[in-house]
């Protein structure tokens, strides 16, 4: 048997009054999808419990069959593991973007896509100027990762007082685009030691000859820090140990590359693949076929739709979606047809709407076809179709449970 599991990240959305009250999933034309759709069973999966953050660190945890209350610490640690960064029982890591601030508004939380060799210079300065006078300042690094997602790490020892705890709460600057972060800076134990770096590389970074040459060709400046998505080492069980197929992420993103590390699955690295708009669909598509004969589970993610969500652009999701569609989807179930038994699942993580441009808690749609997956008359891929259903995973986690057939 051969799994495919293609997630469109953030593609589930609210009515749209400008698409004529219709969603982008509504209004995408994806003949391939569709054709999923009437082949298989659609339900409606939640993947990110109220009393979580509504981000895709929960989510695709969630998605792939891990219980969040059990093995979620924190996102950065996930995007550690996407590093090859080990950490130890006292270590902490914690998400760095580089953001643009203007008037105490979250104008931008890429920096406009900051380079990463530009983002490497500014973090060089960071970790120069910025840890002198902090207490274990030596046990902080900056770590530079793609463009602007990058990770503050702290090596800890037993029986030292950490500086943080899993009540230092957070928020993720992709929530925030557009709007004040006055009172959105964090809180609680440790609170001030990152609100402290997060002012003073304001100050670092207004006069840093990256910003001074970024503002001259007309770029927004990455104006400072933002830290959030702290947390401790998880321990996730292998995928393999919980199913017993050999499973691969196909991915741009490195909180996925984080969560297949932990869960044992090697990941394809694509040429042309950017977690972007303009991301090569095709590459991944090609990529995704050819994994087929070697891995039991091919999983491919997709960042676009997350990304033209965040923006605020349904026409740039809409587009996307027919991209993952025609490149992704098309060519995956033809080969899976020659492959024999095979199933596929086609789901995003979170809903992303674009109305609000930040990730929300909520159902979404996904579809399931192939061997021995009883058609359920529904004839098209969106929120209204998998709500008529009538199919529900409330804990999402128990999805993959349906999914992968163990027996």
């Amino acid at each position: 048997m051969k799994y495919v599991i293609v997630i469109p990240d953030g593609c589930a959305d609210e009515p749209i009054d400008a698409l004529d009250g219709k969603t982008p999933l509504e209004t995408a034309r994806m003949p391939a999808t569709d054709a999923v759709a009437k082949a298989g069973a659609l339900a409606l999966a939640n993947n990110t419990p109220l009393h979580l953050p509504a981000g895709s660190e929960v989510a695709n945890l969630c998605l792939l069959g891990y219980d969040p209350d059990v093995y979620f610490t924190g996102r950065a640690p996930l995007e550690a593991a996407a590093q090859g960064i080990s950490l130890g029982p006292h270590d902490w890591a914690v998400r760095c973007n580089l953001v643009t601030v203007e008037d105490q508004v979250m104008v931008d939380f890429t920096a406009d896509h900051i380079t990463t060799e530009e983002a490497k210079e500014l973090l060089e300065a960071a970790q120069a100027s910025l840890l002198a006078d902090v207490p274990d300042g030596a046990r902080f690094e900056f770590v530079p990762g793609v463009s602007y997602r990058n990770l503050l790490v702290y090596r800890g020892e037993a029986g030292a007082v950490a500086p943080f705890s899993p009540d230092t709460r957070t928020q993720a600057p992709h929530d925030l685009t557009d709007l004040s972060v006055t009172d959105e800076f964090p809180r609680g134990p440790g609170s001030d030691l990152l609100v402290q770096l997060m002012s003073r590389s304001a100050e670092l970074f207004a006069s840093h000859p990256v910003n001074q040459a970024r503002i001259a060709a007309g770029k927004k400046p990455a104006t400072n820090l933002w830290l959030w998505g702290l947390g401790g080492a998880p321990n996730l069980p292998s995928f393999h140990e919980r199913y017993g197929v050999k499973g691969v992420m196909i991915t741009a993103v490195d909180l996925l590359r984080g969560i297949a590390a932990l869960a044992g699955w090697p990941r394809i690295e694509v040429e042309g693949a950017t977690g972007y708009l303009d991301t090569d669909y095709a590459a991944k598509g090609r990529a995704a076929v050819r994994a087929l004969d070697e891995y039991d589970v091919v999983c491919v993610h997709i960042e676009a739709p997350d990304e033209a969500s965040h923006e605020g652009r349904h026409d740039a999701k809409i587009e996307a979606l027919e991209q993952i569609d025609q490149h992704i989807v098309a060519p995956l179930v033809e080969a899976l047809e020659q492959q024999g038994d095979y199933r596929i699942l086609i789901t995003p993580d979170h809903p992303t709407p674009c109305g609000t441009k930040k990730h929300s808690h909520g159902m979404v749609p996904l579809v399931i076809a192939g061997a021995g997956v009883q058609a359920d008359m529904q004839s098209s891929y969106d929120e209204v179709a998998a709500e008529a259903s009538g199919r529900r995973f409330d804990q999402g986690w128990d999805l993959m449970d349906d999914f992968i057939q163990t027996h």
